[in-house]
């Protein structure tokens, strides 16, 4: 998809999709949000015009929500949440709402994902 601010509508469209397939409805306000701010940071900082979603469901405990770029610069969380700067908050409210989250680099660029737990299937 495209790297604009507007993306992040796409993507959180994306996500209740999977989720409602997935019947993990109770997850879909907070996995939008997640998926927001991913996108959010990709869009602020990757540099090509394109960025890839990803949403996956690695097991039956576990949802994936990720954001590709071309960049291979790494995502820090900010410690001063008191701080002036109104930008640079998003991955407080990524680690706040998943299981854990993280980055994985590739010749080409770098994923930035994060896990949430739902219920098992059953």
């Amino acid at each position: 998809m495209r790297r604009v601010p507007e993306s992040a509508d796409a993507a959180r469209r994306l996500v209740r999709t999977a989720l409602v397939a997935w019947g993990q409805e109770d997850l879909i306000e907070d996995a939008a949000l997640v998926i927001t701010e991913l996108v959010s940071n990709s869009v602020h900082h990757a540099r090509l015009e394109s960025i890839r979603v990803l949403i996956t469901r690695p097991s039956e405990e576990c949802i994936r929500l990720g954001v590709a770029d071309r960049t291979r610069s790494v995502p820090l969380l900010r410690m001063d949440p008191d701080g002036d700067d109104t930008r640079g908050r998003g991955l407080l409210i990524v680690n706040a709402l998943t299981e854990r989250w993280g980055t994985e680099l590739y010749r080409w660029g770098k994923q930035v994902w994060a896990e949430m737990k739902c219920e098992a299937a059953g």
